[in-house]
């Protein structure tokens, strides 16, 4: 209510008789998004290729209000840059609108379905590790601790250069298969590892990851549902040392308590992460294991599993731990790579922007990775622009205003994802630089890969360099 209560607020604030307009229709199209989960639309539909009226809707409609805002605002105030900031603010304004209710509304379905799971099928873990000799000690130890009755653990050394392949051969004598290859990419060595692989539900997890006690069965429990081909996990980030990596904690957390909540609910989860998977092997057979065609692999295999028809969905008490950047070099290194990547295929994939037999993937997730990518970033950076502008034109009380409002908007955002979550509430400080700060940041490095592929400037495979955290510290993993 509290969220509701600043939305309307915000509004108010901009003297626009517009922006009542648009909170009505972002009303609507949520109805609209619980209508279409209830009545379960399923995919394979005939039909015009074009895209959705609610594709239409996700990405014109808050272009059009921002500047009908933008027009209004400026009768009014007769500022330019004061007009800029509210239609950049209208933009971001419309999307946490749209699914913060879904994301709440999951967590009353998810605590009503809460219980063990009914069946175990065999699983075959496999851990791709390229030069992980300082982490892949802590990722194989959580994996032989982890709780289920029938697994195998698979890692496939892709042709590392150090002790990796050494440390790993250090496990065999409690099962861990361990397997050798000339270097071809994380594509090639979770290939190569479906070779070996007997499970019935292959489950992938990084080198760098440590795996919660509990994280496969609560993985394999979405099974239970026939549709199911896939289930992403809870991905964590457990060195929370310094700014840049307690914001990228609170960043996974907002991604995946709001953004994937919502599409949970849909069946239309975009991308399983590598950091942790679970597949049924045979619908990865199905579509022919994974690509090496670009850089995000798991986004690419996750969107040919959902053009199959197939149902994608998550778990949010399968958590993995992860090490994320600890520098700006290598935050850096980790965006362009995953935005690069996510480009590559959105226009891989581009026919599901307009093939309406894809079902919410092109009515609802391919829509929001296009805006988040393009349209917020755009608009993020204009407002940044703007607000400076406007300061040193004297109406610093007019921008002071709105911000405050914005940043108490995305403060109270962050605390339902963290209580959704169950995370640490301190997080929650850092929450106003994701109104200026830190989201400017991330704005620059997606438009960064939006201009690279613009210009076709060619991008490589980067890594980011372990500090070995997962090997210095003791990890409590709860579930």
């Amino acid at each position: 209510m509290l969220i509701l209560a600043l939305s309307v607020l915000l509004v108010l604030l901009i003297p626009s008789t517009i922006t009542y307009a648009s909170l009505v229709v972002s009303v609507l199209l949520v109805a609209y998004v619980y209508l279409r989960i209830a009545i379960k639309p399923k995919n394979g539909g005939g039909g015009l290729k074009l895209p959705s009226l609610y594709t239409i809707a996700i990405v014109l409609l808050p272009v059009f209000f921002a500047i009908l805002v933008a027009i209004e605002g400026y009768r009014s105030w007769q500022h330019l840059f004061l007009t800029m900031i509210a239609a950049g603010l209208t933009l971001t304004f419309w999307y946490n609108f749209l699914t913060i209710p879904l994301a709440v509304y999951h967590k009353t379905r998810e605590v009503k379905e809460a219980g063990p799971a009914t069946e175990y099928p065999t699983v075959s873990i496999i851990v791709p590790a390229y030069n992980e000799e300082k982490v892949i000690a802590k990722t194989i130890e959580s994996l032989i601790e982890a709780d289920y009755p029938s697994k195998e653990i698979i890692v496939v050394d892709d042709g590392s250069t150090d002790r990796t392949l050494e440390i790993a051969r250090q496990y065999t004598k409690y099962g861990v298969k361990v397997y050798h290859k000339e270097n071809g990419g994380k594509w090639s060595a979770i290939n190569y590892g479906l070779k070996f692989a007997k499970g019935d539900v292959v489950v992938t997890t990084d080198a760098d990851c440590v795996v919660g006690r509990d994280s496969l069965k609560e993985l394999v429990k979405r099974f239970s549902d026939p549709r199911v081909v896939a289930v992403a996990g809870n991905i964590k980030v457990l060195n929370r040392e310094n700014l840049i990596t307690k914001c990228q904690a609170l960043e996974y957390i907002l991604s995946i308590s709001i953004f994937r909540r919502a599409l949970d609910l849909t069946g239309a989860v975009p991308v399983v992460p590598g950091s942790l998977g679970a597949f049924r092997r045979r619908a990865l057979q199905g579509v022919g294991l994974y690509d090496k065609d670009t850089f995000v692999e798991d986004f690419d295999l996750t969107t040919k599993l959902l053009k199959m028809g197939s149902t994608v969905q998550a778990s949010t008490f399968a958590l993995a731990y992860t090490e994320a950047p600890a520098t700006l070099r290598d935050l850096y290194r980790q965006r362009m790579r995953w935005y690069r990547g996510n480009l590559q295929t959105l226009v891989k994939h581009r026919d599901a922007f307009t093939n309406p037999r894809y079902s919410f993937l092109q009515r609802l997730s391919f829509p929001f990775i296009l805006t988040w990518m393009t349209l917020l970033p755009i608009a993020g950076l204009v407002v940044l622009a703007a607000s400076i502008l406007a300061v040193l034109s004297g109406a610093y009380m007019q921008v002071a205003t709105l911000f405050l409002v914005f940043v108490a908007l995305q403060t109270l955002q962050s605390l339902i994802a963290i209580e959704i979550d169950e995370e640490d509430r301190k997080l929650a400080i850092y929450a106003p630089l994701f109104v200026i700060g830190y989201k400017q940041l991330i704005d620059f490095f997606t438009l960064k890969a939006v201009f690279d592929l613009l210009t076709k400037r060619k991008g490589t495979w980067t890594r980011v360099r372990r500090i070995g955290y997962l090997q210095q510290k003791e990890i409590s993993r709860k579930r």
